[in-house]
């Protein structure tokens, strides 16, 4: 795990230049660094550099950037190569120097050119230089576990494992794209490929991008050599028909990549919650492991949101080795002063706080920790799945309310008016490129109406013309009838690798911690796209095949309980301790010089949610979430735009 950055550049880029940039990101590599510009034709430099948390071979023979044995080939990489040993009993007319799994990138590349991705397994952003080709190629795994920007303006280019190396290139000017404001406002992140600067953008899951020089300057070529939608269309053709085979099946290739992220040259733990993902994945490493594994949990001193009983439970039945961290209330709030500073673009997923927090109390033990990110989108297991089924059972009924709702009622008032907000939901869910995105149309209108426009518009939250939609209208692309493994494929592609991936990646390397996620190994991931649909939803069950698995670790009455969760009380914090740095941000004045939004709007709402709890929308619903997105944007925004 560490962190990347470079250029393809005409600019005096000076080797004091890259280095800064590089060091931005000292906290996702701290035990070493590397920085080297080359010379191309026409003028131009090519620079890449790395932080380096060292994981996987100690020694200096790690160290990066890393050339291959011939000088053709320079690579800087973030991430792991789960299967580098394997790939090099097929590379074995490469002469290898280290035991670092970076070489093998080296290797994989000049045994088989740019297909030499779609040999790898595991979480990667990397940037190779062909010297002699003279082309840089950046490539990001296929589920987005490791993220990867890219600034391309003036026929130059500049990567980095985060935005901050970016922010500090010579000439960049940091400029706010706010088409992706409503989006972020709503989802409460950016969905790639935008980021929150105009001209920067996110390598998708997937992805690879060759730039190369050509007679006008540089030239970008972009391919998705893994994509969901894909995979899914060929995978499912062949679905496996008997249960009992699928569960024994799928707990080998889960025993596999549990394997493959236990090893390290450094210490190795868990993340325990106490839920059937982590539990699952904790009890198949336990098995593997010759003694007690280290596993972290935090619990919370308010006793209705405390899973850590549960997850101590389940840690005393395998026989780990468990650390349970008990926070207040005061710890949360401390770290919302670091929001910016660890997501350097806004993000506003309130569970990033507790993740920073139990990321911070397993870096104290460990290097490495394991978690059960995954489970829900690949094998169902969100509360909005339940919703969806019902969606679509109920679609029928929500067309004729959709018709009946533009009865007149005089006034100038319809029908549709006097509709409570599910109803409206399910009657305005006429889209059919949105289907599965249930959605309440006065909070999609609140999301749009911060940056101002006309308010009343039909369907303007989707045809604002300088926004981007709010929802993502491509279900289209989803090879499936079933509303719900519609909705999973789409989270697979957005909220998986957008939020929950991005939340994980910037939490732990906080504090210089790599996590790893076996549920998201390319086995895995390819062989519940086999799984019927049943196996996975039965009759109301979510996850019914990870949990029948889990089963024969745990006992049931150890895991089977409802959910607890939990969320930070951004409400309360809103209304009390950040009120006046939140009443700050929405001052007329104040939004009026920054020119984002629309001060009339935000400043009313925000005073009516402080006073009146609603934000003066009058639907029942809690707009806190919007109000937070806001919030944490403006945070963001001191530190990053205002100052400079």
């Amino acid at each position: 795990m560490c962190g990347i950055c470079g250029f393809f550049s005409k600019q005096n880029i000076t080797h004091e230049d890259l280095i800064r940039m590089n060091d931005t990101m000292v906290h996702r590599g701290p035990d070493d660094s590397g920085a080297e510009i080359y010379a191309a034709r026409g003028g131009y430099t090519v620079g890449l550099a790395q932080r380096r948390l060292s994981i996987r071979d100690l020694s200096s023979l790690g160290h990066q950037p890393m050339h291959a044995a011939t000088e053709q080939l320079v690579v800087v990489f973030n991430g792991e190569i789960y299967n580098a040993e394997e790939l090099k009993k097929e590379l074995v007319s490469y002469p290898f120097r280290s035991t670092c799994d970076t070489e093998v990138i080296l290797a994989a590349y000049l045994e088989w050119g740019d297909d030499f991705v779609s040999h790898l397994s595991g979480m990667f952003a990397i940037a190779l230089l062909d010297r002699v080709q003279e082309t840089l190629i950046l490539a990001r795994d296929r589920i987005g576990k490791k993220p990867l920007y890219y600034w391309e303006e003036n026929g130059e280019l500049v990567f980095a494992s985060t935005m901050a190396p970016i922010m500090e290139f010579p000439g960049f000017r940091r400029e706010i794209d706010r088409r992706v404001l409503p989006r972020y406002l709503y989802h409460q992140y950016i969905p790639a490929p935008e980021s929150i600067f105009k001209n920067v953008r996110r390598l998708r899951a997937g992805e690879m991008i060759t730039i190369r020089l050509g007679a006008g300057g540089l030239i970008r070529e972009s391919r998705k050599y893994w994509d969901i939608a894909d995979r899914y269309q060929a995978l499912s053709a062949a679905p496996v028909a008997d249960y009992e085979e699928a569960k024994e099946q799928l707990r080998e290739y889960l025993k596999l990549a549990v394997a493959d992220r236990m090893v390290a040259d450094v210490p190795v733990g868990l993340f325990l919650s106490g839920g059937y993902d982590s539990s699952l994945i904790t009890a198949i490493a336990q098995e593997l492991s010759p003694e007690p594994v280290r596993t972290f949990s935090v619990g919370f001193s308010d006793p209705a949101f405390d899973e850590s009983k549960c997850a101590e439970a389940v840690a005393r039945h395998l026989g780990t080795r468990h650390t349970t961290r008990i926070i207040e209330e005061s710890d949360m709030l401390a770290l919302v002063e670091d929001l910016p500073a660890t997501y350097d673009e806004p993000f506003a997923d309130p569970s990033e706080i507790p993740t920073m927090l139990v990321s911070q109390t397993a870096r104290q033990d460990v290097t490495v920790a394991l978690s059960g990110d995954g489970g829900d989108e690949f094998f169902c297991g969100y509360a909005i799945y339940d919703r969806v089924a019902l969606a679509r059972r109920l679609d029928g009924a929500g067309m004729a309310a959709h018709l009946l709702g533009k009865l007149p009622l005089g006034g100038g008032k319809t029908l549709a008016q006097r509709y409570s907000p599910s109803i409206r939901a399910v009657a305005e869910n006429r889209d059919p490129l949105t289907k599965t995105q249930i959605a309440s149309r006065a909070y999609l209108d609140t999301a749009a109406s911060f940056i101002g426009g006309d308010r009343e518009g039909e369907r303007r939250h989707t045809l604002l013309s300088d926004t981007l939609p709010i929802l993502y209208p491509q279900e289209d692309r989803y090879p499936a009838r079933d509303w719900q493994v519609i909705r999973m494929l789409l989270d697979m592609d957005t909220y998986l690798p957008d939020d929950i991936l991005c939340k994980v990646d910037r939490a732990s390397m906080k504090y210089s911690l790599e996590a790893r996620c076996p549920i998201l190994d390319t086995r895995v991931m390819e062989y519940s796209f086999r799984l019927p649909h049943a196996f996975k939803y039965r009759a109301g069950e979510k996850k019914a095949i990870l949990k029948d698995i889990a089963y024969t670790y745990i006992p049931k009455d150890l895991l089977d309980r409802p959910k607890q969760g939990f969320t930070p009380p951004i409400d309360k914090w809103l209304r009390g301790p950040l009120q006046k740095e939140l009443l700050e941000y929405a001052n007329v004045r104040f939004l009026q010089k920054q020119g984002l939004f629309d001060p009339e709007f935000v400043t009313k709402y925000v005073t009516d949610y402080i006073l009146k709890g609603d934000g003066g929308a009058g639907t029942g619903e809690n707009p806190s979430g919007i109000v937070w997105s806001f919030f944490v944007f403006q945070r963001w925004f001191r530190r990053y735009k205002e100052r400079t």
